[in-house]
């Protein structure tokens, strides 16, 4: 999305970037509110899929490093996406770019600014994942099982160290009452497989298992957006697995980060904006901690935020009060 009146004096343009196993049509209810920004003040927003996911090429994903070389293996799989990301900001001439990332693409999206600081205006992140190092908070077969309904109510609060632990007390609850299929999808999780390859492994069965999952996690849409997203996350969902293997290499057992950013993220000199669910399944706790190491690094532009009446999928959950953040926090300088 390209201002038909570019300005000379326009902020970097923005760069949305999706989530594990997901695709850039997942934010399509955002990008109106997106355009519309562009179109105010002269600048771009771009949407990509990951490299090996979406509909982006499958191109083999490999890992060189032996499996008791963390750091070897985290590495590796980080640039598989990181290098390709810089690949694409280079084809496309761009200097600075702000980017947007929802979960693990929030992760790569942190990884990316760590790695090239010059390229990144500011990091906007939407249920980040791999931000903790508290294996027992998150809870990833929450992303198969969830309810959850869209919701145009409610706002965007900053997160304070009270709604934090609202937040992570419910979560430690819902761990220890975990059921035997919720326990067999984190152990599938946790032991490498991709949830992707289990539903191709299915055959006839994996449009109907899809279209369980997103009629139950995307409920409060409308019947044709929920026919369509069926249709979309099937199309992906069944292509040649790829990037999805990265999974056991960036998250250990828990679905937090072999190499937590809550550790890492201090060297970044720019504003960062955490975005939490208060229904959600990744870990808050590590955003509030990763905000207050930036600041005695000597960053002070680190935010952390909690959208109500929202789950992992924050952007799609409560539209109005993402896209009205993500707007304030485009413009801020």
């Amino acid at each position: 999305m390209i201002s038909t009146s570019p300005s000379p004096n326009a902020p970097p343009p923005a760069v949305v970037l999706h989530g594990y196993g997901a695709g850039l049509g997942f934010f399509y209810q955002n990008f109106p509110a997106l355009a519309k920004w562009a179109g105010h003040c002269g600048s771009s927003v771009y949407a990509l899929d990951w490299l090996g996911m979406g509909r982006s090429a499958r191109v083999p994903f490999t890992i060189k490093a032996k499996r008791d070389d963390i750091s070897g293996r985290v590495a590796e799989a980080e640039s598989f996406f990181v290098d390709s990301l810089e690949a694409w900001r280079k084809k496309m001439g761009l200097d600075k770019m702000t980017l947007v990332g929802h979960s693990l693409g929030a992760y790569f999206s942190t990884a990316y600014a760590l790695k090239y600081p010059t390229r990144v205006n500011k990091l906007i992140l939407l249920s980040p994942a791999g931000v903790s190092r508290d294996p027992n908070s998150s809870i990833p077969s929450r992303e198969v099982t969830d309810n959850r309904d869209t919701n145009s109510n409610g706002t965007a609060e900053p997160a304070t160290q009270d709604k934090v632990d609202q937040i992570r007390e419910k979560q430690l609850a819902e761990k220890k009452q975990e059921s035997r299929t919720r326990r067999l999808l984190t152990y599938l999780w946790e032991e490498g497989w991709s949830p992707f390859q289990v539903v191709r492994s299915t055959f006839v069965w994996g449009p109907m298992l899809i279209g369980k999952y997103s009629s139950r996690r995307f409920m409060g849409l409308s019947e044709e957006d929920t026919r369509d997203i069926h249709d979309y996350i099937t199309n992906i969902t069944l292509a040649k697995g790829s990037g999805e293997y990265c999974i056991s290499h960036i998250l250990a057992p828990g679905a937090h980060a072999r190499l937590p950013l809550v550790d890492r993220i201090s060297a970044l000199k720019i504003p960062i904006t955490f975005v939490y669910g208060d229904d959600d399944w990744m870990d808050p706790e590590g955003g509030r901690q990763a905000v207050e190491n930036l600041r005695q690094a000597g960053n002070g532009k680190g935010r952390m935020y909690i959208i109500n009446y929202a789950g992992h999928h924050v952007y799609l959950d409560n539209v109005k009060a993402v896209n009205d953040l993500l707007v304030k926090e485009l413009d801020r300088q």
